[in-house]
């Protein structure tokens, strides 16, 4: 078995596995990277310090830098040491393509969350059916950050929609997306990456600054997962009793509406597809945004929370095959993982890594910044997409892209490309002002 053919697998044994068993009951890798990452934030970021007593204009800039630079320190090590985990399990593991696909399978296990997220729509739409509303609001808690306590049953219900939509992208596809696009490092440094957002990447007096590079990294990573997303859901639309031309029509027209980057792909594409509308009044605890309206018709309901985790299953499938392919398709020789794994160490990753053990946090922090790894961040978030989409194609993500084509995976997709894809690329070449969009905005959900 080639090693690619071994991610493939892996790929595919690990999202049957979330499909049969959901997320691990007891002793998650996720919650344990968390506890983890809350150790190190406060390792580099302590609860008291200058931020609490500082007044004057050029104190509170000092304090701002200072809660930026030890965010960008903290994102860098957070993601780095998974990444350089997984780098190194792929290369110990370049010449036993079954252990490759036991770890890609276990990777990936891990970091889906496909199953969790349509039973909770199932749960909501039964506490709403029986006009159970404090279950429901109790039950809101367990997809997204909201305050319930004041919304009735349409609200739970859009909520419930949108919440679906964006976690559809977040815990599905955007991770078997870098899971065929890098293996095993796409697979854990986007679950990191994307679970420091949730823990850090929102506007609050501690995190405004310091969740900044947490935040934008996420955007980065979701960039075009989220616009495949929007795609796929165009693509699967009958599954929830939609048709593709509508779904269609109003995610090109409302996708960019969204103060979020990435979320108004997902959910301007379901709103599309299950014939209602989504945005409004979002309270949060502490503070409250109205987002534009998505799509045209009724409010959701009950009925329309089913549909909609039928479409995210739908979704996760197609893009399921999609990520085997890429993976399947992607260079198998040594040059496709050493050159990785050596970019890792002169980047300053690996050397971090092994001076947390020897030195604890700071040091390796500190070699973070000097090999290079942060100002590359801040470079990326100057440059935009498209110079990543051009190492992209050196690397040969592109090339096996056109591979997966001749091969036969993705011909189905020609149909959707005469039809949208060229306006998405379009929206990407936009990405830079994308990007710059949201700077300034906190997390949305």
């Amino acid at each position: 078995m080639p090693r690619t053919s071994g991610d493939a697998a892996g790929l595919v044994a690990g999202y049957l596995l979330d499909a049969v068993l959901g997320d691990p009951r007891r002793f998650h890798p996720v919650a344990g990277f968390g506890r983890a990452a809350g150790a190190l934030e406060r390792r580099l970021y302590p609860s008291t310090g200058p931020s609490q007593t500082s007044t004057s204009a050029s104190a509170s800039t000092s304090v701002a830098a200072q809660a930026l630079a030890a965010g960008a320190a903290y994102t860098a090590v957070a993601v780095g040491v998974p990444v350089a985990v997984g780098a190194v399990a792929a290369v110990a593991t370049r010449r036993r393509p079954v252990a490759r696909a036991v770890l890609v399978a276990a990777a990936t296990w891990t970091v889906l969350g496909g199953r969790t997220l349509r039973r909770e729509a199932t749960f909501m739409a039964g506490h709403l059916d029986r006009g159970d509303l404090p279950a429901a609001r109790d039950r809101l808690g367990h997809l997204c950050g909201r305050d319930p306590t004041k919304l009735d049953q349409p609200e739970l219900a859009r909520a419930t929609v949108e919440s679906v939509a964006e976690n559809t992208s977040d815990a599905v596809v955007a991770p078997l997306f870098w899971g065929g696009v890098a293996g095993l490092p796409g697979l854990l440094g986007y679950r990191a990456a994307n679970t420091l957002d949730a823990m850090v990447g929102h506007r609050s007096p501690r995190y405004a600054r310091f969740g900044t590079p947490s935040a934008r990294l996420d955007d980065l990573l979701n960039l075009l997962p989220s616009r495949l997303t929007g795609l796929l859901t165009v693509a699967v639309a009958p599954v929830a009793g939609g048709t593709p031309a509508e779904t269609l029509r109003v995610w090109r027209r409302d996708r960019n509406d969204h103060p979020s980057p990435n979320a108004g792909q997902c959910e301007s594409a379901m709103a599309g597809a299950l014939g209602v509308r989504l945005g409004g009044r979002n309270v949060y605890f502490g503070r409250t945004e109205t987002r534009p309206f998505l799509g045209d018709g009724p409010r959701p309901s009950a009925r329309h929370l089913r549909r909609a985790a039928r479409l995210s299953g739908a979704v996760g499938a197609t893009a399921l095959t999609i990520a085997a392919g890429l993976a399947a398709a992607r260079p198998s020789s040594r040059a496709a993982v050493l050159p990785a794994a050596r970019s890792l160490s002169r980047a300053g990753v690996l050397p971090a890594a092994r001076s947390l053990s020897r030195a604890g946090v700071l040091p390796a922090a500190r070699s973070l910044s000097r090999a290079g790894v942060l100002p590359a961040a801040r470079s990326l978030s100057r440059a935009g997409v498209l110079p990543a989409a051009r190492s992209l194609s050196r690397a040969g993500v592109l090339p096996a892209a056109r591979s997966l084509s001749r091969a036969g995976v993705l011909p189905a997709a020609r149909s959707l490309s005469r039809a949208a894809v060229l306006p998405a690329a379009r929206s990407l070449s936009r990405a830079g002002g994308l990007l710059a969009r949201v700077r300034g905005r906190g997390r949305v959900g």
